[in-house]
């Protein structure tokens, strides 16, 4: 990433930009950098500025201790500051909630499309929620990378053979590097619960996507995100996962976001 931000705190924030005409700031969710949205990024170039950043503590930005939900809104209000003033935001998974939230909070933004960001929709959904928030803090304070991002496979359903397979893959290592971050993910995404108080907050247009192949409470937790906000709208990508094609996302985004 060729730019560099200061936010409030201090922190360097890397980016990177293509693209003219109204702004796109993509957020990337758990377990990933700015990497992961910039083929996105791409593909919205032609009729967007399309803007994505290393969240801090991934890739090549710093990052500042102690974590707090405020700085990482802080961080998109610097964002949005250097891109003009006033921009759309689009988040995956839990980069999904940190829009939302940035939203909420009263930032310049004209518009949040979110991708399947992993709500649960009642206390029995988020039951689980308490004992990894509490298994992946042990596991982070002791050094144990590895351990947590082993905990967070298995929050996301993946099978125990598919873990030990990912921990003897050449990507088991950028894995672990990014590995604190997932406390930063965790505490954006709260109790795991829907926020419906919060979501009611954002008087801005919301898009929510869920894929047809995803699981059905990830669909469901979509929708419920859509209905919640007072000016939300529900799209199904048919034949998606929650590792969604950029090129069958882009002109759903583009669609939403065009002014």
């Amino acid at each position: 990433m060729d730019k560099r931000i200061v936010s409030r705190d201090g922190t360097e924030l890397a980016y990177a930009r293509a693209g003219q005409g109204p702004t796109v700031i993509l957020v990337s969710g758990a377990m990933s950098t700015g990497g992961t949205v910039a083929p996105l990024a791409g593909l919205l170039a032609g009729r967007f500025t399309a803007l994505w950043y290393d969240r801090r503590g991934r890739g090549e930005s710093g990052d500042t201790a102690p974590y707090s939900v405020e700085r990482e809104v802080e961080d998109l209000a610097a964002l949005i500051d250097a891109a003009g003033g006033e921009a759309a935001l689009y988040g995956i998974s839990s980069g999904g909630a940190l829009a939302l939230e940035a939203a909420a909070r009263g930032l310049p933004v004209r518009r949040v499309a979110v991708y399947e960001t992993p709500y649960a929709l009642d206390p029995e959904g988020a039951k689980g929620r308490a004992e990894y928030t509490a298994n992946l803090t042990e596991a982070l304070a002791q050094g144990r990378r590895g351990d947590a991002v082993e905990l967070f496979l298995r929050l996301t359903g993946l099978a125990e053979t598919m873990i030990q397979g990912a921990r003897q893959s050449p990507m088991w290592a950028a894995m672990e590097a990014i590995a604190p971050t997932l406390a930063y993910d965790d505490a954006v995404m709260g109790d795991g619960l829907l926020p419906r108080e919060r979501l009611a907050s954002v008087d801005v247009p919301v898009l929510a996507v869920a894929g047809g192949e995803s699981p059905d409470w990830l669909e469901q937790a979509t929708r419920a995100v859509a209905e919640a906000t007072p000016r939300g709208t529900y799209r199904v990508l048919e034949g998606q996962t929650h590792m969604v094609d950029p090129n069958e996302l882009a002109p759903v985004l583009a669609e939403f976001l065009a002014p």
